[in-house]
C-alpha cells in the first residue's frame, strides 16, 4: 500500500497537464515572496502525505502559493499550516504542533491529508476542468486508501470538489450536500463527509474558527473515524 502510494506521488509530481497551473506555479516559483527569497521553491504539483493505512482523509483545496509551492508538502510553511497542525496536536493527530518544512520529522497518526488539486492556481480558484483533470490522481488516492472511513473538507470549495468528484462517480444530486462549519453526509460509498471552515488566517482573524472550535470538530470527527457512524 505504502509503495503503491509512493509510486502515484511520483506520478503526480511528474505532471504537466494543466497549461495554466504549470505555468503560474513555476511563476510564483521563480518570482518568489521576499521573505524567501533565498529559498528554492518547490515548483512543482503537491501530493499527499500521511498514514497509509488512515481512517479520515483530510482533503484542502490547493497547495498555497508560498506554502506548499514553497515546501512542497501541503499545509506547510504558512499560516493556515500554523492553526490546522496546533489543532491536530491537540487531538493527538499528529506527533508536533507545527508544519515548516519536508523532513521535519511530522508524523500524521490515522490521517492522510491531501489536496484536492495538486497545484497552485491563480487567486486560489481552479475551474472545473483543472479539478476535473486532477480528479483522476484523487481517484487514485481513494482506491489506495482503503482504510479511510471518514473525510473531513477544509473550506467550502474543498468541500464543492470532494462532492462534484463523487458526483462524477456517483448519481448523487449536488443540492443535497450544503456546506457549513460541521456538517456532516453519508456518502454513497459509506464514508462520512464532515465539513470545516478552512484553517485560513481570515477565517482566524474574524473569529469564524478558533482553536476551541475546530478541536471540538475534530474530537467530533474521532469518535466518527472510530464508530463508523455519527
Amino acid at each position: 500500500m505504502k509503495k503503491n502510494l509512493i509510486t502515484l506521488n511520483l506520478k503526480i509530481i511528474k505532471c504537466k497537464k494543466c497549461k495554466r497551473l504549470v505555468e503560474f506555479r513555476s511563476k510564483i516559483a521563480k518570482e518568489k515572496r521576499k521573505k524567501f527569497i533565498n529559498e528554492v521553491y518547490w515548483g512543482k504539483p503537491v501530493t499527499g502525505y500521511g498514514d497509509s493505512k488512515a481512517q479520515l482523509l483530510i482533503i484542502g483545496l490547493a497547495p498555497a502559493a508560498h506554502g506548499g509551492n514553497r515546501t512542497g508538502r501541503v499545509f506547510t510553511g504558512d499560516k493556515s499550516a500554523d492553526f490546522l497542525f496546533q489543532c491536530l496536536f491537540k487531538v493527538n493527530l499528529s506527533n508536533q504542533p507545527n508544519s515548516d518544512y519536508r523532513d521535519d520529522g511530522l508524523e500524521l497518526h490515522n490521517v492522510y491529508l491531501t489536496p484536492a488539486l495538486k497545484c497552485v492556481p491563480p487567486e486560489d480558484k481552479p475551474t472545473s476542468e483543472e479539478l476535473k483533470t486532477c480528479f483522476s490522481f484523487l481517484k487514485a488516492e481513494f482506491d489506495l486508501l482503503d482504510k479511510t472511513n471518514t473525510i473531513l473538507a477544509l473550506g467550502k470549495i474543498a468541500f464543492d470538489a470532494c462532492v462534484n468528484f463523487y458526483k462524477e462517480n456517483y448519481p448523487i444530486k449536488r443540492k443535497d450536500y450544503i456546506f457549513s462549519h460541521g456538517s456532516k453526509y453519508l456518502l454513497p460509498d459509506n464514508k462520512i463527509l464532515v465539513a470545516s471552515y478552512h484553517p485560513s488566517p481570515r477565517n482566524v482573524n474574524t473569529r469564524r474558527i478558533n482553536v476551541p472550535k475546530m478541536v471540538l470538530l475534530l474530537e467530533l470527527v474521532k469518535k466518527i473515524m472510530k464508530e463508523g457512524k455519527w
